[in-house]
């Protein structure tokens, strides 16, 4: 049952896949049950209208660094956005003289892939998301970087999104752009693959085990969910993680990561560069090239 906060009614939503589908037949789990029909019961611009929005957005888990953003670049509120748990605001600061879209997002990918929605209902439409992430090797010490390259889809909102699958590759112009704008400020970092997953408490050792030797670096709650929102919707986005908490011992270690402020104010300038370069790249005009005939190309 999907609860809507605007309207304060209660929607329930009933998946059909086909004519009486036979109990023999079906999946193991109700995630394999990808439904290709484009259009859903419930579409995000029946809740979110259009507004006036910049089209570039920093979508951040560092809510701390953002308030701290906000009021070094005199920025404003221009969507409050209220959900049931309360405002899920979309913040603009601008950045020299560019219009730029900051968001505080709400953890576990159900609530963030909700949120991408609404704002790409609103209008947004590039996106750069950073936050933390726990660290499945040993040697990405706290604050290391970590540029997503691919998500493991161990969660359920991508499976509505996407056909079943064991990963989600991230958007490869957005992410060159990204680590365009790494490489030209000379941050050292590394790139690949991060485990998405709904459990937090159900990250066992073996687990842990098993994801890292198939090549995931961290894990988190989010990527995934929202990597496939973006692709589902047809928008850039890109990611950048920082290894928190470290999970590759014999014990967890928390290692004080939430503490490293430095670290997550330099992420968000970062990522706001970067969304504003892959907006202008993405929505640039395309030139229209002039063939010449072969006649002509032989003069």
């Amino acid at each position: 049952m999907l609860h809507s906060p605007e309207y304060g009614v209660a929607i329930h939503i009933r998946c059909c896949l086909g004519d009486a589908m036979d109990q023999d037949r079906q999946p193991e789990s109700p995630l394999l049950e990808f439904d290709e029909n484009r259009a859903a019961f419930i579409e995000p611009s029946a809740l979110r209208s259009a507004t006036d929005v910049p089209h570039a957005c920093v979508l951040s888990w560092f809510h701390d660094a953002i308030g701290r953003l906000i009021t070094r670049l005199d920025g404003h509120q221009v969507v409050e956005n209220r959900w049931e748990d309360g405002p899920h605001p979309l913040f603009e600061v601008d950045v020299a003289g560019q219009r730029l879209g900051m968001v505080p997002m709400p953890v576990s990918g159900t609530a963030a892939g909700a949120l991408l929605e609404e704002l790409i209902a609103f209008g947004c439409r590039s996106f750069v998301a950073c936050g933390g992430a726990g660290s499945l090797r040993r040697d990405l010490t706290v604050g290391h970087l970590v540029l997503v390259t691919s998500a493991l889809r161990d969660e359920g909102l991508s499976h509505h999104y996407l056909p079943p699958g064991r990963a989600v590759d991230a958007d490869p112009g957005a992410v060159a752009l990204l680590r365009g704008v790494l490489d030209e400020h000379g941050v050292t970092y590394v790139e690949g693959r991060t485990w998405t997953t709904d459990g937090v408490f159900r990250e066992t050792p073996g687990k842990i085990a098993a994801r890292r030797d198939e090549g995931c670096m961290t894990v988190e709650m989010e990527a995934a969910s929202i990597a496939a929102v973006a692709q589902f919707r047809g928008v850039p986005l890109a990611q950048l993680l920082y290894a928190g908490d470290d999970l590759s011992g014999e014990t967890w270690d928390h290692r004080s990561w939430r503490t490293r402020h430095d670290v997550r104010d330099n992420m968000l300038d970062l990522a706001m560069a970067a969304a504003l370069r892959i907006d202008t790249t993405a929505n640039a005009p395309k030139r229209r090239v002039r063939v010449r005939d072969r006649r002509e190309s032989r003069r």
